[in-house]
């Protein structure tokens, strides 16, 4: 009961980091936000491996397992380490909050000078700086001689929000996301090694692994009379 609650909320879990990642996709490809499409787009690719093995009670998709053969001895070594989807959730964590000291400029970060999440090949900025709620969008002319001509020069006032903090809720919520999909990744692997193990105990997989039949004899022993 408890495996099946927990994979059916970590089922929920995938399906609406598909949902928020997928619309945060579309924004960055309107502001050409390279490093962030790239990182969505392997995002994209692990949420969906997850959701797979979850819904296919595939675990080796959430966790690998690795499960050496039990010897005569009786001794068994099963080690367990996360991979794909637990692992990419801490990457992935990690890099929301360097999104989010971003744009909040942290240390010596600059959302204004600093094009890293465009890999320094063009000067655009996140979506949202034009088409915030509320934004006014003015021409500035002339243009500034350092200004690319394939840029335009602009002024942006009366924001209802300023799309810095848009972009710090999308990653908030990301990592929100992120850290119920790892937790729960956690109990559902967890469920599901107690009920190998349970399985094991009952007699599921002999602990010493298959044994043929063996051969009994068939010969009948017959008194024996000696003279003396």
């Amino acid at each position: 009961m408890g495996y099946c609650s927990g994979r059916c909320t970590l089922i929920f879990i995938c399906g609406m980091q598909l949902v928020c990642v997928l619309e945060r996709q579309i924004f960055d490809f309107l502001g050409y936000q390279w490093a962030p499409i790239l990182a969505n787009f392997v995002h994209i690719i692990i949420v969906i491996l997850g959701l797979f093995g979850t819904i296919q009670y595939r675990p080796r998709y959430i966790t690998g397992i690795l499960s050496f053969p039990k010897h005569q001895e009786a001794l068994s070594l099963k080690f367990t380490y996360f991979t794909e989807y637990a692992v990419w959730l801490v990457l992935w964590v990690t890099w929301n909050v360097f999104v989010i000291c971003f744009y909040l400029e942290a240390g010596d970060l600059s959302k204004e000078t600093d094009l890293i999440l465009t890999f320094n090949i063009s000067m655009h900025r996140s979506w949202w700086m034009e088409n915030g709620p509320g934004c006014t969008v003015t021409s500035v002319t002339p243009a500034p001689d350092w200004a690319p001509e394939d840029h335009r020069y602009i002024t942006v006032s009366g924001c209802l929000l300023e799309y810095q903090y848009i972009e710090v809720a999308h990653s908030s919520l990301q990592i929100v996301l992120a850290l119920a999909g790892f937790i729960y990744a956690c109990y559902v692997v967890k469920c599901i090694t107690e009920e190998e193990d349970s399985f094991d105990f009952i007699g599921g997989f002999d602990s010493y692994g298959y044994q043929g039949p063996q051969k009994t004899s068939h010969l009948q022993l017959q008194p024996m009379y000696m003279s003396k």
